[in-house]
Parts: structure tokens; sequence; C-alpha cells
């Protein structure tokens, strides 16, 4: 077996961010080749890979990136086994890049295509950047879902990853689009608009509003406008465009509706996600 300089086994740790001792063996085990290491690292991180992907992945980050003025906009979920990998610079940083080259790229109808695609700023593909963190930080890594919108949009994720928000827009008001995704990811609306809920919904809650008006006595010839009106907090609670903005303080419980008129802006639709809950 052929000696190994300690600048070589540093050269390599530097060059693959693995332990000292994988990169002492590696070399030794390729005669001293550092690009024949390299290569023996990643076999390594394959069959580690390979151990670990049934591991439970309820961990991760979802990263997105919508720029209006280009009129694309994406999201993608990619998920780990810890909380303190969550966090991981690099793993952030692979994240935020899958939601770039996902929105600025041809985009890929499965997450396996965009894998297969190249990084942002050129060089290795992000398959390849996916393997090579997890052969430095050997845990599964899964891109659990992607989705993209394309023309105007405007997004939000939530500081830690664990939320975000996807909106499609008719026109490009940046920071308004960016507050109304911030609203959903804080008021969970389910539809943007009274027309998109389901019917067989909106006449089991007409039964139970009438119902519970029988029972306060009310005359059976005004319970059917009794309804109708309050179904209105049934609306509030479920349709974006009828829900006061989540920041009172800044648009003074002005709906999302009339937010998006005022600036002559349209909301086509919206894609909301969160990671599971531990």
């Amino acid at each position: 077996m052929p000696e190994i300089s300690a600048t070589a086994v540093k050269l390599l740790r530097e060059q693959t961010g693995l332990p000292m001792m994988d990169c002492k063996r590696a070399l030794q085990e390729t005669g001293g080749d550092t690009e024949k290491a390299v290569e023996w690292l990643r076999k390594q991180g394959k069959k580690v890979a390979e151990k670990r992907a049934g591991r439970s992945t309820s961990f991760g980050r979802i990263a997105v990136y919508a720029d209006p003025a280009a009129g694309a906009g994406a999201m993608i979920d990619l998920r780990c086994e810890s909380a303190p990998v969550a966090n991981n610079e690099q793993f952030v940083a692979l994240a935020n890049d899958l939601a770039k080259q996902l929105a600025s790229g041809p985009g890929a109808a499965t997450p396996q295509e965009l894998l297969a695609q190249p990084s942002p700023g050129g060089g290795q593909t992000l398959a390849r950047r996916l393997e090579d963190l997890l052969n430095r930080i050997r845990e599964a890594f899964k891109l659990e879902r992607i989705v993209r919108l394309d023309g105007a949009c405007a997004g939000y994720a939530h500081h830690n990853g664990a939320v975000g928000v996807l909106v499609g827009l008719s026109a490009g008001d940046a920071a308004l689009g960016r507050d109304i995704a911030m609203h959903i990811a804080a008021m969970r609306p389910s539809v943007v608009s009274r027309d998109q809920i389901d019917p067989a919904a909106l006449d089991k809650e007409r039964e139970i509003l009438a119902a519970a008006a029988r029972q306060e006595g009310k005359p059976e010839k005004i319970i059917a406008k009794m309804v109708e009106g309050r179904l209105k907090d049934f609306y509030a609670e479920r349709c974006l465009l009828e829900q006061p903005h989540a920041n009172r303080e800044k648009y003074g419980g002005k709906t999302i509706g009339e937010l998006a008129a005022a600036a002559g802006m349209t909301v086509l639709s919206f894609v909301h996600w969160e990671l599971p809950k531990d």
C-alpha cells in the first residue's frame, strides 16, 4: 500500500468536504491518484445512499423563486432526515438553486427531470450536487415535490423553510404579491374565490346553518335568507379574496380582493405547501 502524505489527504478533504480518514482510505485504495480517489468516494457515497433510501425524510426545506419580471416562479420541497441538516448552509443553497432552475430553466415535469438539469451558474448537474452533499452529510435526501407557474407570480417561504406559497397573478406587483403569499401562509385559505368551493361542502354548510336557525326558533320563511347571510363567515374562512389581509396595521382590514382590485391585479391561483408536523 503506497504511503499517503498528509498534504494529499488535506487537499482531498478540501475538495470533497469528507472526513480525513475517508480521504486517506480513498487515496490508499487508488494508489494516491486524487481523481480516482474522488470517484471512489462518490461510489462509497452511493452505497450509503442506497442503504439509507428507505429512511424517513420528514424534515427539509421548501424553497420559492419568483421573478415577476421574467414571468415565472417555482417552488420545491427538498427533504432530509434531521432538523440540523435542513438548516445546513449547503442544503439551503441547493434547495434555493433547485427552485431557481425550475423557474428560470426549461421547466420539468418530475423531480428527476429537474435534477438532470445543470445547476444555476453552470458546471455540474443538480443531481451531482445532491449526490456530493449526501456523500458529505450521510443522510437520505429526497426531492419530494416541485411546481412551476408561468406568468406573473409572487412567492413566500418562511425563514425556516417549513412553509411556502406561490401565487399566480394577472399582473406583476412584487410587493403586494409577496404580501398576499405571506397572508396565505398565515391564514390558510383553501380556494381563491367562492366559485371554487366544492358544491357538496356548501350544501352541507347550508343544512347545518338552517338546522341551527330552526333550533333558535326562527320562522321558516326567513331561514333561507338568514343562512345566506351567515355563510359570509364560511366564505371568509375558505376564500382568499374575501379574507381581510392578516397585516391589518398595513392594510387597514381591506380584503385581498379589494387590495388586488385597487392594484389592477387579479389573483389567479395559489399553491400552499407545509412540511409534515412533528
